[in-house]
């Protein structure tokens, strides 16, 4: 781990840049770093004052030493900046300038040389073109805008996407501990920043909002780390599109998306991924709140059938289970409630909150006791009733403090909504720790993120040591280098004599051209030839449509009773070799049942993957069938895995179909697309 102490907890500051314009960086930042009780030196080539303190032309002038330098002057002066940050003891280097990379190749240019030199000087670079840096706990203020404090530690590769999530997370009553802005991360990079965030006393859950992630390896690795260290990691992301896959050459690279590359990727690593910056606070807020507590299991609590309704279909939809109480439990709550009640999940109060305010508390401590219960979700008019008059406001409020007193004593989540969110008693909740929500919907899909998160746990295999390079992308060469992993495959024969190839296997055979990409779709497969007349007749016509001389003859599986799979792994170019596993055969594309996974895989993970598909009751016998060998399956999709992972020269390596059946699994067709030089 890279040493960020200069960064983060520098003895003094210089502003290099500094002004008087209130359009500037240089006026913003240096407004916000005389907040700080460590020593700021305001350095500008004209000398001038700025904000009424005394400046220096240089940074040779400064003659006290300086940790941290941040550098707001134009592009055609920042190297020069940097050479004078250096010479003058700079161990850390905010770049706030913009105008390199994301200009081109140019700038992108410049940007390496300024990185390549601050680093061989032993220091480090948080930038250029990002917003600055902050340590609340540290007392360290370098950023263009005041941002409140609190426990969270956030990456963040936009300013305006930090600045967004800063109001909302004030509105919950939270604030960073830490903040660093990305920018082009010439140097420093969002691992670099959340490795060091998992190792600071004051940062208790970790944002990041990441839109290039570079090393994507060194970036899981580093979230996994905080993950276990007890600090869970939340991120937003874009890469929906699937512009990036519409040169794939197989049907693994065709349905791997860039948004199914980096769930693989957060699953690997224990971490949560968010859609927008609402919902990044929404969750922060609840990890802050409850940690990674259960809440899968949740009881609905309403004042009113329709409000208990609606959100038993909001909470199935973001997988909560809204189970039917115990007996006891449905007992316990229809002696306290009104005969019109509903008592048996979910509970509709009915009328209950205007005669007795007191019966949400008690309602809500009684499911929450039980053992079956995991999340409370509340919804309605609470919050309302204080409405009606003082004295009904007076109680409402201190139910309001009851109700948080059973959530803390009972340890469990619990997410309150209604339709009163600027009330007293609302406030109340707040003021105590508990997530108020003016929208059902957000509160549904908080407890579920909740949910998900609690059931994550890293699991990063590192990749294995490269083997020796494949040179061919032929099938007989992908067909041996599986078998050589640990792949089985029906007996075969490589050669231009045909009938002898079969006679030593044994019919029936099937027929493969070699040297097509696409043999089935080229008409370059036979199957089921059962005799001497029918596998030349196939032979002479291929021949004679493709121009193939070399083929393989290989013995016909017996399909029957099993399951066609697709197996496939592409080498994304941020986390490198992923694995794909779906239903294959005809359907691959059409059903696109497949689920993704960071390759390499253990044999327990790749069982994982295959329990995860839609197509999983074929697996374990569905309608009568007999169950495929699922240990043996997965064992062919681990060693698949692994076979990519030790060939970086691979982009693509796909095995479709695999066949599993009760009796083992079969690799019936392979092939390799070698990265372009």
């Amino acid at each position: 781990m890279r040493n960020l102490d200069p960064l983060f907890t520098p003895r003094a500051v210089a502003i290099l840049g500094a002004s008087n314009d209130e359009t500037k960086y240089g006026n913003w930042i240096s407004v916000q770093a005389l907040r700080m009780s460590r020593p700021v030196y305001l350095v500008n080539r004209r000398g001038e004052p700025v904000l009424g303190r005394p400046t220096y032309r240089a940074m040779a002038d400064i003659q006290q030493p300086v940790d941290c330098v941040v550098i707001t002057v134009p592009a055609n002066g920042f190297e020069a900046a940097v050479d004078d940050a250096l010479a003058a003891g700079a161990t850390a280097i905010v770049g706030i300038t913009s105008g390199f990379a994301e200009l081109g190749e140019e700038g992108r240019a410049t940007q390496i040389a300024v990185a390549d030199k601050i680093r061989a000087a032993g220091a480090v670079l948080l930038g250029p073109n990002c917003l600055g840096v902050l340590d609340t706990t540290s007392d360290l203020f370098l950023v263009s805008n005041p941002l409140p404090s609190g426990p969270v530690g956030l990456v963040s590769q936009s300013g305006n996407m930090a600045l967004e999530l800063s109001k909302f997370l004030a509105d919950r009553g939270l604030g960073f501990s830490r903040f660093a802005s990305l920018g082009n991360q010439a140097d420093l990079c969002a691992a670099d920043l959340i490795r060091a965030y998992a190792h600071h006393p004051g940062t208790e859950v970790i944002a990041a909002y990441c839109e290039d992630f570079q090393d994507g390896r060194a970036f899981i690795a580093a979230a996994a780390e905080a993950v276990s260290a007890g600090k869970p990691v939340v991120l937003l992301t874009i890469g929906t599109s699937t512009a990036s896959n519409r040169a794939a050459r197989s049907h693994t690279g065709a349905l791997t998306s860039d948004s199914a590359v980096i769930d693989a990727a957060c699953r690997a690593a224990g971490v949560d991924r968010v859609r927008s910056p609402r919902e990044m606070a929404d969750l922060v807020a609840a990890l802050h709140r409850h940690g990674s507590k259960p809440a899968r299991r949740v009881a609905v609590i309403a004042d009113g059938g329709g409000h208990a309704s609606t959100a038993s279909d909001i909470a199935d939809a973001n997988g909560l289970m809204v189970e039917e109480f115990r007996p006891s439990l449905v007992a316990a709550l229809k002696a306290d409630l009104p005969p019109s009640a509903g008592v048996a999940n979910p509970v509709d109060l009915a009328g209950a909150g205007e005669q007795d305010i007191a019966s949400f508390a008690r309602t809500i401590d009684r499911v929450l006791s039980d053992p079956d219960i995991d999340s409370v979700l509340v919804t309605g008019y609470f919050g309302g009733y204080g409405d009606y008059g003082p004295e009904l406001a007076a109680r409402e409020i201190a139910t309001a403090a009851v109700m948080a007193g059973h959530v803390h004593r009972h340890g469990k989540p619990l997410a309150l909504h209604t339709m009163c969110s600027d009330s007293a008693a609302a406030d109340e909740l707040r003021r105590n720790g508990i997530g108020v929500f003016r929208v059902v919907d957000d509160a549904a899909r908080t407890l579920g993120m909740l949910a998900d998160h609690a059931d994550r746990h890293p699991a990063t295999r590192p990749l294995p040591h490269p083997a020796e390079p494949v040179t061919d992308s032929g099938y007989w060469e992908a067909r041996e280098l599986l078998k050589a992993g640990g792949l089985a495959f029906p007996d075969a024969r490589l050669t231009t004599d045909v009938v002898a190839a079969a006679e030593g296997i044994g019919y029936p055979v099937v027929l493969k051209a070699m040297g097509l990409l696409h043999k089935s779709d080229a008409g370059g497969v036979a199957i089921g030839l059962s005799t001497p007349h029918e596998l030349t007749a196939a032979h002479k016509d291929m021949v004679a449509r493709l121009g193939v001389t070399e083929y393989c003859v290989e013995a016909m599986a017996d399909t029957g009773g099993g399951v066609e799979l697709i197996v496939g792994v592409r080498r994304d170019p941020r986390f490198g070799p992923v694995l794909m596993v779906g239903l294959g055969g005809v359907f691959t594309e059409i059903l696109k049942d497949v689920t993704f996974a960071l390759a390499p895989v253990t044999p327990a993970e790749a069982e994982t993957m295959l329990r995860a598909l839609k197509a999983a009751p074929l697996l374990h016998g569905a309608r009568g069938r007999k169950p495929v060998d699922l240990a043996a399956t997965a064992r062919a999709v681990a060693a698949i895995a692994e076979v990519a992972a030790a060939h970086p020269e691979i982009a693509e390596l796909e095995v479709n179909p695999l066949l599993a059946t009760p009796g083992g699994c079969l690799g019936l067709d392979a092939r390799i697309v070698l990265a372009q030089r």
